[in-house]
């Protein structure tokens, strides 16, 4: 062999050396890519399914559901591409039996009091994780402007509500211990919380509600008749614990104007 045909031949080596060692890199980046991807669905499918089991039941409406099980849905069929090896069609027929409940309004989930400050501020953080859910899927165009906007709305309305909930209940504790003054306190607090929702007619509906709680608590400590602010705030109570489930506002309520 002439000293051409060896230069050439060790060229050709190094070429070929060099393009496997190319393919072979740009195979582990897709595989680590492919493993990062998978990763990063199931995750969002858990946090999904975390955010319908663990939010208070009165808060999940029936749309908040089924835009939950949607985007379930998509990781679903995401991860169905990938071949992940993941219970892909367990999934999706557990989906799909959950959509038929809350489509046929038999899907019951647990109301859950917010009586403590840690309560107050988990629920508030399971909420701010479905904000960031929505805004992301209509980023992704995975639903429309208007969707978007009602279900955010929806959202800021409960971390308002959240936050008004555990200054009730604090002075329902307050007013067991006779302490008026605190009492008239945090009903002002519920108040202001929820008046930082004043395009909902529901939240407009609880200040209105608190300010006459306040007036007879005033009137209570300036001696007012205690039998009948029991029996006031018996019945306000009642109309608080069931606050999300006013059938008349909801056929009223309109997030869209």
């Amino acid at each position: 062999m002439n000293t051409i045909t060896i230069v050439l031949a060790l060229a050709a080596i190094v070429v070929i050396s060099i393009v496997v060692i190319v393919i072979s890199q740009m195979r582990e980046k897709a595989k680590i890519e492919r493993v990062r991807k998978i990763t990063a669905l199931e995750d969002s499918y858990k946090r999904c399914n975390r955010l319908l089991s663990e939010l208070p039941g009165q808060y999940l409406t029936p749309d908040l559901k089924l835009l939950l099980l949607r985007r379930m849905e998509d990781v679903c069929n995401d991860l169905a591409g990938l071949k992940s090896g993941l219970p892909v069609e367990q999934w999706r027929e557990s989906l799909l039996k959950r959509k038929n409940l809350v489509r046929e309004n038999r899907d019951d989930v647990k109301p859950v009091k917010i009586d403590s400050a840690e309560k107050s501020s988990y629920v508030k953080e399971l909420l701010q994780n479905l904000f960031k859910m929505i805004e992301a899927m209509h980023k992704s165009g995975r639903i429309d402007g208007t969707t978007a906007k009602k279900n955010l709305k929806y959202v800021l309305f409960l971390v308002h509500k959240t936050h008004a909930d555990l200054h009730v209940f604090q002075a329902r504790d307050h007013i067991r211990q006779n302490q008026i003054r605190k009492a008239i306190h945090s009903y002002h607090l519920a108040s202001t919380e929820m008046g930082k929702s004043r395009d909902n007619p529901l939240a407009m509906k609880a200040v209105k509600s608190f300010r006459t709680r306040i007036k007879e608590l005033e009137a209570m400590n300036m001696g007012g008749d205690g039998s009948t602010f029991a029996e006031s705030q018996s019945n306000m109570d009642k109309q608080w614990d069931t606050f999300l489930h006013d059938e008349e506002w909801k056929k009223k309520a309109d997030y869209d104007d």
